[in-house]
């Protein structure tokens, strides 16, 4: 990874995600992702940065003296710069929001999803889009997910090689 200026990332066509954390307060983190750079900003604070088609988890969890006040995850991936994007809080200039929870139990259902991507052996960054936009209507309405499969990243890998 390299460092690249914050100011630098629209020249690269970058989008760029601030991490926090100051402990018991402000969780911001990266579930998954491969960003291509890393620069720190301060004790608290870091600046990553994707590339377009880059697709990242982020999680936002915020915390006050009476307990959790915040607690989102989004799925998002990078549009080519030009394209039309969503805002998203943290994320500069923003992305395609692919999954967008909040509330806790919402969170953790997802979590519970991205173990079981990982457990088949496959990068949740690396999966067919579909699959979380379907995930994030089921969730919306309370309805079981299917399950991820190996069948259906097979399927999914095929529709990107004739689409390329």
């Amino acid at each position: 990874m390299t460092d690249v200026d914050a100011s630098d990332d629209a020249l690269f066509g970058l989008s760029t995600v601030e991490l926090t954390f100051i402990q018991k307060r402000v969780e911001h983190w990266l579930r998954f992702g491969q960003p291509v750079s890393d620069k720190v900003l301060d004790k608290r604070r870091r600046l990553v940065a994707f590339t377009p088609g880059s697709v990242f988890g982020f999680i936002r969890w915020t915390a006050n003296d009476y307990g959790t006040v915040v607690s989102c995850f989004d799925i998002v991936r990078v549009v080519e710069p030009g394209a039309a994007f969503q805002t998203i809080p943290f994320v500069r200039p923003g992305g395609e929001l692919l999954l967008d929870v909040s509330g806790w139990p919402r969170v953790r259902r997802v979590l519970e999803e991205i173990d079981a991507i990982e457990e088949l052996g496959l990068h949740p960054a690396d999966i067919c889009p579909d699959h979380w936009r379907a995930l994030n209507g089921r969730i919306a309405t309370n309805v079981a997910s299917r399950p991820y499969t190996r069948a259906m990243h097979k399927a999914w890998l095929a529709r990107k090689r004739l689409a390329s």
